[in-house]
């Protein structure tokens, strides 16, 4: 049997070749990934080491709490510290560092952006072997007028030694001149980071910290016992404040940075799954044909006394060797996949430190697992309907059926399907994503499965225009597609999943968009928001400076800053937002459902919206304990309920409540309501009056509303070309199955060319196939996808979706292109068939 079947493979290379390139395309995806996410890792790794190879310890305060960044959150130490851990036998040398925002201005007048990534001011060590910095021109600063700036910026916008230099802090902008430039290690900068360099009285100075240190770094004498002298310095501290090795803090610094990048991966691995996915209904379709087509030689063997299980092994042994070499070849290509990832970190703005890739043997057994895995599971099927065809068949030459009835196969469909709603609905009322993304896969199967029940009425419908327009071709075309429902609906299959998951993604997308743009009308009643133009896709602070400045402008007649920040909350971290409470509704609306709004505020209370408010069982009145990383301990009184407001989120304080807890915070936005109203006038006046802060821009609520728009399209658009990759396997399967009909109906068409039919008309035929195929998955998928949208946006309601919208333009495009991308895929096939010699056709059995 083992001959057999690799004979069989080698019979049908050609068919099986479209069945591995599906693979290949899935496992390259999860291997390139994969080999991603370890070279990052290692590079990072090794990054930090490097800065911190000589750091003996670092002394710093205890951890309050772990943000929902990964970022420990901690307090600054007193400066005191620094000389206590002096004194202490076998300290060579010990030094504070501090840091916090500084972002530089090019010469052209405008912030420097970093696509998401941080600026980050922090004090300059003069000690070579603690400094993270290392100096490749200049000098070190040595007053308060002097910075040293990182190579990658100062390669970027041109900065040279003795250049003067403008860079936004948390206070008002102010001009350095550059004493030096500098890599962060072996690194150009640190993953995108722009990075200011001051002396530490300077540092201390401008972030806040005069008196204090964010922590003290340590360098021990040489032949010191470094386990003794850590527990030296651990007794000579004070409670709250420890003593941590600099392996410590350089496996914290690799594990937060990867940590902020594995969102990138795991979303990676979700399309890569999904691509797989849809490769799995490509190779179940294909060795559907292929056992179908081999009736008769499967019967042979039986009758030379091949057993039912050699049979099943055999076709599964086919699978796994094709999944096999495919998920080998995958596999090598996922290294140029890794370098194309790579590319599209940088296009986020991240800069990735140079490094060499790193292959490590768990990209191989992914992949081998996955590609070979995913191609034997989805053949299981056939291979079982292989085992049930009759020895008698290789007499009668009959086509291997299906030996379930259709009565049976709608039962277990709609059970697969019912089952798919009830996990998809647990999924999101939860939420679990996971029984989400189990949900969404069982409505797909399931779907497959009942797609035959409609496939003959919706071909002729779908190919009665064909037909009208192309004449026989259309005809034949049409009949062909209807003559087989079940083929024509696991034909469709593949592409039908990849148009939902698009579907569904323009469902949720077009909702989002609406409602971040009504959520503006509801929440804000400011004429200008004053936000960040960080360009990382979220809010990013700016100097706090920003509205006292704007209180100055004339015009302006009320001005509410807006902070964020993070706390425990009944031991959970939870966010915080604070507002302005003065005049407070000249700039938010704030739609009160029990107790009192902006004197709740003044008074120190907490205000809470309603979803959360029920979620949480709190009423005003309502006592809770909470604990900030700078204060301690404490606890909060429920002051009022609001609804729902996408600006204040879901726990609100007052301004002056956030700074008495937190350190040194910076606002997201600024709330300006001028006397001129939202006018070209007024607009203008605002920005002349905050020119001096380029990191910042001005919009009315239309354009604020624009700018959500914008950004959520651009991230449709990103999802768009991940899940091409599901688009393009889909359309592989219909080619694949297209060559397949061809071989199969050799004799049939070389009949058809033998009446009088055309070349051209074959064609035609074909094409006119591959057309009502498509927009047949296509209509089942858009419908499907539409329903899952619909689910999703319905679903996130508590969360700030407060619009469902379908986009019936958008779904009719995606129809369009479907029918086009089936007349491109049956390109290749048609010709085949046109090339057909008609001889060699008749005669062939």
């Amino acid at each position: 049997m083992w001959r057999a079947t690799v004979k069989g493979l080698l019979a049908h290379k050609l068919r099986l070749a479209l069945t591995a390139l599906a693979i290949v395309l899935g496992v390259m995806f999860v291997s390139g990934t994969l080999v991603l996410t370890d070279t990052l890792h290692a590079t990072f790794t090794t990054l930090f080491e490097n800065v911190y190879k000589n750091v003996s310890f670092e002394v710093r305060e205890t951890a309050a709490f772990t943000g929902t960044a990964g970022t420990s959150v901690r307090n600054p130490v007193p400066e005191s510290i620094a000389n206590t851990v002096r004194s202490v036998p076998g300290v060579q040398y010990a030094d504070g560092a501090v840091g916090g925002y500084a972002q530089f201005v090019a010469p052209n007048g405008k912030a420097v952006t970093t696509g998401g990534a941080p600026t980050i001011g922090l004090s300059f060590d003069p000690n070579p072997q603690l400094s993270s910095l290392r100096l490749s021109q200049g000098k070190a600063p040595t007053n308060a007028h002097q910075v040293v700036v990182d190579a990658g910026t100062a390669g970027k916008y041109h900065f040279a030694v003795g250049d003067h230099v403008r860079i936004l802090l948390a206070g008002p902008p102010q001009t350095f001149t550059v004493s030096g430039i500098a890599q962060f290690g072996t690194a150009n900068n640190l993953a995108g980071a722009t990075i200011a360099a001051f002396d530490l009285p300077t540092a201390q100075q401008l972030f806040n910290r005069v008196g204090y240190y964010d922590s003290v770094d340590v360098l021990a004498e040489p032949g010191v016992d470094l386990a003794q002298l850590q527990k030296s310095i651990a007794r000579v501290l004070p409670h709250g404040v420890e003593v941590v090795t600099g392996q410590t803090v350089a496996n914290e610094q690799s594990s937060s940075i990867n940590q902020a990048l594995s969102f990138f991966s795991t979303a990676l691995l979700i399309f890569a799954f999904i691509a797989l996915f849809v490769g799995g209904f490509t190779i179940f379709n294909t060795f559907s044909i292929i056992v179908g087509q081999r009736t008769r030689e499967l019967a042979l063997l039986r009758i030379l006394g091949a057993s039912r299980r050699q049979v099943f092994r055999s076709v599964l042994a086919e699978a796994g060797i094709v999944g096999l070499v495919a998920s080998l070849i995958g596999l090598g290509l996922g290294v140029l996949a890794a370098v194309g990832l790579e590319a599209l970190l940088k296009a986020f703005g991240i800069t990735v430190p140079s490094g060499p890739l790193v292959f490590q043997f768990r990209a191989v057994v992914a992949a081998l697992l996955v590609g070979v895995g995913v191609t034997v599971v989805s053949a299981i099927s056939p291979a079982r309907r292989a085992v049930r065809i009759p020895p008698i068949a290789a007499i009668a030459d009959s086509q291997a059926g299906d030996d379930r009835s259709p009565r049976r196969r709608t039962v277990v469909g709609g059970v697969i399907v019912l089952v798919g709603v009830a996990l998809l609905t647990l999924g999101l009322t939860k939420p679990a994503i996971q029984l989400v993304g189990i949900g969404a896969i069982s409505i797909f199967i399931g779907a497959g499965m009942l797609a035959p029940l409609v496939a003959r009425p919706m071909a002729s419908a779908i190919g009665l225009p064909l037909a009208r327009v192309l004449g026989v071709s259309g005809r034949l075309g049409r009949e062909n597609s209807m003559r087989s429902p079940r083929r024509t609906a696991q034909t469709s299959a593949a592409l039908m999943v990849g148009l939902a998951l698009v579907s569904t993604i323009a469902v949720f997308g077009a909702s989002v968009s609406k409602s971040a743009t009504a959520s503006v009308d509801q929440a804000i009643s400011a004429d200008y928001i004053v936000s960040g133009a960080g360009g990382g896709g979220g809010p990013s602070g700016f100097s706090s400076s920003v509205a006292s400045t704007a209180r100055l402008i004339p015009g302006v007649t009320a001005v509410s800053s807006v902070f964020f920040g993070q706390y425990l909350l009944r031991g959970s971290v939870t966010n915080l937002t604070a507002v302005s409470p003065y005049r407070l509704p000249e700039t938010v609306i704030l739609r009160m459902n029990a107790g009192e709004g902006a004197p709740a505020l003044v008074a120190g209370a907490l205000l809470v919206d309603t979803t959360t408010a029920n979620t949480k069982h709190l009423s005003v009145g309502s006592v809770l304990p909470v604990k900030f990383a700078r204060t301690g301990a404490t606890t909060l009184r429920v002051g009022g309920i609001y609804k729902p407001n996408a600006l204040l989120g879901s726990y609100l304080v007052s301004e002056q409540f956030f700074q008495s807890h937190f350190d040194n915070p910076l606002p997201i936005a600024v709330l300006i309501r001028s006397s001129q109203g939202a006018s070209p006038a007024g607009q203008a006046a605002v920005k002349a009056g905050l020119a001096g802060y380029p990191s910042v821009k001005v919009q009315t609520q239309a354009e604020f509303k624009k700018t959500q728009q914008a950004q959520v399209n651009q991230l449709l658009g990103v999802v768009y070309v991940l899940l091409a990759l599901a688009v393009v396997i889909a359309l592989i399967g219909i080619v694949n199955t297209l060559m397949l009909s061809v071989f199969e109906r050799t004799h049939e068409i070389g009949l058809l060319r033998a009446v009088g039919m055309r070349r051209r008309q074959v064609r035609s035929m074909i094409r006119s196939e591959a057309v009502i195929l498509s927009i047949f998955g296509a209509v089942i998928g858009v419908v499907i996808g539409t329903g899952l949208g619909i689910a999703f946006a319905v679903s996130l309601k508590d969360q700030g979706i407060t619009d469902t919208v379908v986009p019936f333009t958008s779904l009719v495009v995606f129809l369009v292109i479907a029918a086009l991308l089936g007349l491109g895929a049956a390109s290749w096939p048609a010709r085949r068939a046109a090339k057909l010699d008609v001889l060699a056709a008749i005669a062939t059995q």
